[in-house]
């Protein structure tokens, strides 16, 4: 079987030039991430990987769209050589059922990964530029002007840390912060 994994950064971008590829590729399965490929714990990702056979080929539109890192994308990889399944990746032209394939595959995971690392550093050099000319000020601070009260209760026991959590229209991660002092 054609596998065909799609993957857009966000929500909102749309998938519907690389659908469009799969189909003219005659994909029997397409899976589709709406998410940052920084991490491989994507949940259409991890399906794709379970569901593929020994004979089926796993077939991308780049390989940024499967892999942001060298690792991740060689681990990968790997994974799919142990189970008897191909990568191909259109836009480089990379078929891992050759030597040529294999080695062209590292080099265009590093260049990926390279460009990745390139857009952080871009970023962060556009925050510190907005911050000089005083139009960044990073995220406001989530306070609440109950929140000693509240911990005070929640430690007391007299209520749960997710009743805390909703009262102060908190998340998890940011209460606990909070509660731990990491953040003021």
């Amino acid at each position: 079987m054609k596998i065909g994994y799609i993957r857009v950064s966000s929500r909102e971008q749309n998938a519907a030039r690389q659908e469009v590829l799969m189909e003219s590729l005659g994909v029997d399965e397409v899976y589709i991430d709406r998410m940052s490929g920084k991490s491989s714990d994507r949940p259409e990702l991890k399906k794709m990987m379970e569901y593929v056979r020994r004979g089926d080929t796993v077939i991308v539109e780049a390989i940024s769209r499967f892999a942001r890192n060298t690792r991740d994308l060689l681990e990968l990889v790997e994974q799919l050589t142990i189970k008897g399944v191909e990568f191909i990746s259109k836009k480089e032209a990379i078929d891992t059922t050759t030597p040529t394939g294999k080695f062209m595959l590292t080099v265009f995971g590093a260049v990926a990964e390279l460009e990745r690392e390139y857009i952080l550093q871009r970023q962060q050099e556009g925050i510190a530029i907005a911050k000089g000319q005083g139009k960044y000020k990073g995220r406001k601070p989530i306070d609440h002007p109950d929140f000693p009260k509240v911990v005070v209760a929640w430690r007391r026991g007299e209520l749960t840390a997710v009743q805390a959590m909703k009262k102060l229209g908190m998340s998890k991660a940011t209460f606990y912060r909070k509660v731990t002092g990491v953040c003021k």
